[in-house]
């Protein structure tokens, strides 16, 4: 068999594929194409038509007509198989067999007629074999599109570093402003009053604060600090420039205010420290986000003779609390009686150490717990930041190293604003400065540390028995909060 065409046409005789075989001009298989459908008899059921020189071989398929062009000596039944084959391919590669289906796998459909078609004669080939070839992955183009891809990731990485460098330059343009400080205390002030009272000092100092109600010494300072380490030495030049007093170096305090303990253990027999940590973040509006409080009671023996003891204990009713004794504490003496003893009473306690005999754990979501409110409020005017910060203060706490001093961490690239008390004579108070207009965001977020001497858990110490005397003996006692507040 010789097979001139294999071709897809329309029923009105619409050349959509195909493909020749053997040397053929375009004219004349336009020509034997468009004289098909003419040839073809209304509701005959033959397959295939002669005239005096081709044999036309065909199939209907819906709308279409699949159309082998052969010469007239072909064997007419390896034609119809071949027609078969040809039958079964083209719905793989067309499922909806219409003009428009055809016309966007037209390539691939001439690629299949020939690996079943070579120089006018039938291969021996399945359809899944057909298939198979269609799909082998072509190593130029392979690498053509690696080429292609990695020209693309390329450029995102360009894209991805230049972004980061335009961001970068903004950052350091908004690094530019200077703290200059404006009014604080108990009531915010004009800056052309704050300029009158604060003067340039002649050499590298801490500041002299202006005369509080109460201030008295009281261990190390901490208190409320704004901004994150964003700005570099550009704010000190600019502070220096303008007559302000800074601190050229400053403790590395690293991300937070730091938390130092509250007491130093008493010389008696028996110490007994209470002590709690609060935890609280707020957002700019001020809501309560989380509050946590985690305390420890902890003991230290300081003579064996005494280290045979309980300890008997007070509390209230405490209902949000969780309470956790240490694991050689006998907890249902602590459950009946709330005392403290170990479950061997033949074992003494530890002498020279401290050890942690209880612990318990509250968290909340009651704004009401707050001792301390934070009021941020940055503006912008005039080409300037104006930014006033407040605090308010509730009567249920005195709290103590906070704020009211003012001095700028170079290092930590913060305002570091501190106080010794806050009590009933300073429960509220506001700090105003004035920078060059930058974003508002570089002022938050605002941490403040403190201290306290009273506790949320209602736990307090009855007494102290040696259980072989069974005698009481001298003990110390104190107790004391740790705030830290690092997301106002």
């Amino acid at each position: 068999m010789v097979v001139l065409a294999a071709s897809i046409i329309s029923k009105s005789g619409k050349p959509l594929v195909s493909r020749q075989y053997m040397e053929m001009s375009r004219i004349r298989i336009e020509g034997l194409l468009a004289a098909f459908p003419k040839l073809v008899g209304i509701g005959k059921q033959h397959t295939y038509i002669e005239t005096e020189n081709v044999r036309y071989v065909y199939q209907p398929m819906e709308g279409l007509y699949l159309l082998l062009i052969t010469n007239k000596g072909s064997n007419i039944l390896e034609d119809l198989d071949t027609l078969r084959l040809l039958s079964k391919i083209l719905p793989e590669f067309a499922p909806s067999l219409d003009e428009e289906a055809v016309d966007e796998v037209a390539f691939d459909l001439v690629f299949a007629f020939d690996e079943v078609i070579s120089l006018g004669h039938k291969e021996n080939i399945t359809i899944a074999q057909v298939r198979q070839n269609c799909e082998m992955e072509s190593h130029e183009e392979k690498l053509h599109k690696m080429i292609i891809q990695s020209k693309i990731n390329d450029t995102k990485d360009v894209m991805k570093k230049r972004a980061i460098e335009i961001k970068k330059s903004k950052v350091d343009q908004k690094k530019s402003f200077m703290p200059s400080m404006s009014g604080f205390g108990s009531g915010p002030k004009s800056p052309s009053s704050m300029a009158a009272e604060m003067e340039p000092a002649p050499k590298y100092s801490r500041p002299e604060p202006p005369p509080p109600s109460k201030v008295s010494a009281r261990g190390p300072s901490k208190g409320m600090q704004l901004g994150k380490a964003k700005k570099g030495a550009n704010i000190l030049e600019s502070m220096a420039k303008e007559g302000e007093v800074v601190e050229l170096e400053g403790p590395s305090t690293g991300s937070g205010p730091a938390t130092t303990s509250i007491v130093n253990l008493s010389a008696e027999p028996v110490s007994l420290v209470v002590e709690e940590k609060l935890t609280v973040e707020l957002n700019k509006e001020g809501g309560l986000e989380h509050l946590e409080v985690q305390g420890t009671m902890s003991l230290v023996v300081n003579n064996s003779e005494d280290a045979f003891i309980s300890v008997a204990l007070t509390a209230g009713t405490n209902k949000a609390f969780q309470f956790k004794t240490h694991p050689n504490i006998d907890k249902t003496t602590y459950s009946s009686s709330n005392i403290l003893s170990l479950k061997d009473p033949s074992r003494p306690f530890p002498t020279g150490s401290e050890l942690g005999i209880l612990k318990w754990r509250m968290q909340s979501k009651d704004e009401s717990l707050v001792p301390i409110t934070i009021n941020c409020w940055p503006s912008v005017s005039g080409g300037q930041s104006y930014v006033n910060i407040e605090y308010e203060s509730t009567s249920a706490f005195d709290l103590q190293n906070i704020d009211g001093d003012w001095r700028f961490d170079s290092k930590r690239s913060a305002l570091i604003w501190s106080i010794d008390l806050i009590d009933d004579t300073n429960r509220a108070g506001s700090m105003e400065f004035v920078v060059p207009a930058t974003d508002s965001e570089l002022f938050f977020p605002v941490e403040v540390g403190f201290t306290s001497t009273k506790t949320f858990c209602e736990m307090a110490v009855e007494s102290v028995t040696n259980i072989n005397r069974e005698a009481p003996i001298k003990y110390g006692y104190k107790k004391g909060t740790c705030g830290c507040s690092p997301n106002f």
